[in-house]
């Protein structure tokens, strides 16, 4: 029973915490798909919730992109062409050249390379580059590369279509962070935090602090390893974070389209 009505209490803390904030309208234009080739269906379940950013990571072995999240689950059907880019390729024709039906609704393509950087990159360049007006800045899919990324003074030696992954602690020159496609950082680097309840009060500062310095360099923030339930959401939402991580796909689609505002 005290069990019961110490969670029945954090849970209205938590409640008036997020009121008090004023959480800005969301949809799911604002989710981010986690890796999201492990699903059961990659790129099709996120899309059909009309997720704003999906993330692949890939490998590179002779010559071929792969998609996994190790060495050992690599599969040959399972490439980069097969489940992300042809199925991009097939929408884009169907819409009209946009990748959702709606011609302001964007995709960010969030591609995490696991093998070393310079030929990884140079492999994705090579698949994308005859795609490359379906593409930002000129298309409505953006590419964003994050983890072995290039050091920003190499950036502006990679085509436009090619956006890179920064990190808030990076300091990046005008021409470095016109590159930029998103900024991110691990939820641990902030917050232990397990989502139940409301987050401590430090904390919250420390990831409000973060987020208002990301904006006001124009740039949007994805936070990775938040916790991953509806108390979780509404507090990143709260505190405004640009993409809400998770990789409950569905869940989190059905919650952003009938949660009262």
């Amino acid at each position: 029973m005290k069990k019961t009505v110490t969670c029945f209490i954090s849970l209205i803390l938590s409640i008036q915490f997020i009121a008090a904030q004023g959480i800005k309208s969301y949809s799911t234009a604002q989710a981010h798909s986690h890796n999201d080739y492990e699903h059961a269906r990659p790129f099709e379940d996120a899309y059909e919730q009309q997720f704003g950013s999906i993330e692949a990571d890939i490998f590179l072995v002779n010559d071929t992109l792969f998609v996994a999240h190790n060495l050992k689950d690599i599969r040959p059907n399972r490439t980069l062409a097969a489940l992300y880019l042809l199925p991009i390729l097939q929408k884009t024709e169907q819409n009209n050249g946009h990748i959702y039906s709606q011609d302001n609704v964007p995709l960010q393509l969030l591609i995490d390379l696991k093998t070393e950087g310079e030929p990884t990159l140079a492999a994705l360049i090579k698949l994308l580059e005859p795609h490359k007006d379906i593409l930002a800045p000129a298309g409505s899919v953006k590419v964003v590369v994050s983890g072995n990324v290039p050091d920003p003074s190499l950036f502006e030696q990679y085509p436009g279509f090619i956006y890179f992954d920064g990190r808030p602690e990076k300091a990046y020159t005008p021409a470095q962070m016109a590159r930029i496609g998103l900024i991110s950082q691990a939820f641990q680097q902030y917050s232990k935090w397990n989502g139940e309840g409301p987050i401590p009060e430090k904390d919250k500062k420390k990831i409000q602090k973060m987020i208002s310095g990301v904006h006001d360099l124009g740039k949007k923030v994805r936070i990775w390893a938040t916790p991953d339930n509806i108390n979780a959401w509404k507090t990143m939402m709260a505190l405004g974070v640009d993409y809400l991580n998770t990789d409950k796909v569905r869940e989190l689609g059905d919650y952003l389209r009938t949660a009262p505002r």
